[in-house]
């Protein structure tokens, strides 16, 4: 797949523009200059049948703002540079030309690949004149947009498809299956991106002991052992009460957002800290979005190391990694059908581990339960210890089975549920529908997978069928 990129010092809409061509709001717009500081990716077409492209949203370059980023985020374009077949340079109509501009279009000159200067905020018609200021910079394709207002973008986008070879009939691309998409989440600096750019062998999302460092839901595109994947790093979510800027909270909001879109989320702890408040809020959120999810055990080298020789320390060693263990299924009680993986990603250790262990949840989502070994696991676990009574009433089980599948997407990862004949569904009170699940999992574990109950009551109720929520 062809790639454009999209460059220019910072606010001068790149992310604007970036949406509107991905035609969905994926990189942070804000008036802060610098809020964009990752390539973000996204799959874009001309139209309905048109052969898609490849979108990267870089961080601006050439500024004071975020000294600390600067050198980072100049490595970024240059990378998406590199990577790109065809390459639009922003600038900002209302802003005039800037000396940044004038570098930055040097730099470019000597990229040997075709570059379409792009005036943006040409918002109205009294604007049209102030593209005129640009012609000095000697590119010859230029045009003037208003990504925010949608101006300019069908010419726009029949410069770009000039620019792509055309796909002539019976070359089409052969359509892949779909990528699975990973939402790397956590707290702010628990190692997410140092986590991605372990699995990447690549500095693709920035790295930095400042909390707060991603602020976009940074989708990276990957392939490992023939498939394909996405991985998304969030920006790391505080409590609401420590969220420093505006920028943050919509952070923190994309990064809900992400774990609602995502096929699988994986969780990311601190080793040294432990499994904190907000960890236990960020599972709360994975587990309310009904997400297959797995814990990753970030930091693990920073664990001190025990004292005494060799055997010694592996000895004690272990008796730490399993006392962790231990205290994470414990604190996380709620999820316990997540597997936890313990990583160093400043290490490289352990990566390999998690990405087993996602094709691992991937193939058990195909795990099925028989009619009859879920009744029979049912019927036993209900005689062995009867349902608690409720108003004199006690929950009944008449038939249960697995449905068989009949989702059109065919998502990558789906989640196992189980449609359930009872007397009253509100009679099932939740310890017992947890007693009931761990003896269902004892069949099929469906591990890293939550469990949905489809309950549809008897017809002389007059009750209908409801999802468990």
């Amino acid at each position: 797949m062809k790639t454009v990129a999209i460059v220019g010092r910072p606010n001068v809409g790149k992310s604007a523009l970036f949406n509107r061509l991905a035609r969905r709001r994926i990189s942070i717009v804000h008036d802060q200059p610098g809020v964009t500081r990752d390539r973000i990716f996204a799959e874009c077409r001309w139209d309905e049948v048109g052969q898609p492209f490849q979108l990267i949203d870089t961080g601006g370059i050439g500024s004071d703002v975020d000294t600390s980023f600067t050198q980072q985020v100049e490595v970024e374009v240059s990378l998406a540079m590199e990577a790109a077949d065809v390459i639009l340079f922003l600038v900002d109509a209302q802003a005039g030309l800037n000396p940044v501009d004038q570098e930055l279009a040097r730099q470019l000159r000597r990229v040997k690949k075709p570059i379409l200067l792009v005036v943006n905020k040409v918002d109205h018609e009294k604007h049209a004149e102030l593209d005129s200021d640009f012609a000095r910079l000697g590119f010859k394709e230029t045009v003037s947009i208003s990504a925010e207002h949608n101006r300019g973008m069908l010419d726009l986008l029949s410069l770009i498809r000039a620019h792509l070879p055309e796909v002539l009939p019976g070359e089409e691309e052969k359509i892949p299956e779909p990528p699975l998409e990973l939402a790397i989440v956590g707290r702010p600096n628990v190692g997410k991106s140092s986590l991605i750019n372990a699995i990447l062998r690549d500095r693709r999302t920035l790295v930095s002991p400042i909390s707060g460092t991603t602020r976009d839901a940074v989708d990276v595109p990957y392939e490992w052992g023939g498939r394909s994947y996405t991985l998304i790093d969030t920006a790391g979510i505080r409590p609401a009460g420590k969220q420093e800027s505006s920028v943050e909270v919509f952070s923190v909001m994309r990064s809900e957002r992400t774990i609602r879109r995502a096929d699988l989320c994986v969780l990311v702890i601190d080793a040294v800290e432990g499994v904190t408040a907000q960890d236990k809020r960020i599972a709360g959120l994975i587990q309310e979005a009904g997400k297959p999810c797995m814990v990753a055990v970030n930091k693990w080298d920073l664990v001190s190391e025990i004292q005494g020789n060799r055997k010694e320390q592996l000895a004690g060693r272990k008796e730490q990694l399993e006392a962790l263990l231990e205290r994470i299924r414990v604190e996380l009680f709620f999820v316990d059908y997540a597997p936890i993986v313990v990583t160093s990603a400043h290490e490289g250790e352990g990566v390999q581990r998690v990405l087993k262990m996602i094709e691992q949840i991937r193939e058990g989502a195909q795990a099925r339960i028989s009619t009859g070994a879920l009744n029979r696991v049912l019927s036993e676990a209900m005689t062995l210890h009867p349902a608690p009574t409720r108003s004199n009433k006690r929950f009944k089980i008449i038939y249960a089975t697995q449905p068989e599948r009949n989702d059109p997407r065919r998502t990558p990862i789906p989640t196992p549920t189980l449609l359930l004949f009872v007397n009253q569904a509100d009679l099932l009170i939740a310890s017992y529908r947890k007693y009931l699940e761990t003896k269902i999992r004892e069949e099929v574990p469906w591990t890293g997978l939550p469990l949905k109950f489809y309950f549809k009551e008897r017809e002389a109720r007059g009750r209908r069928a409801h999802l468990e929520e």
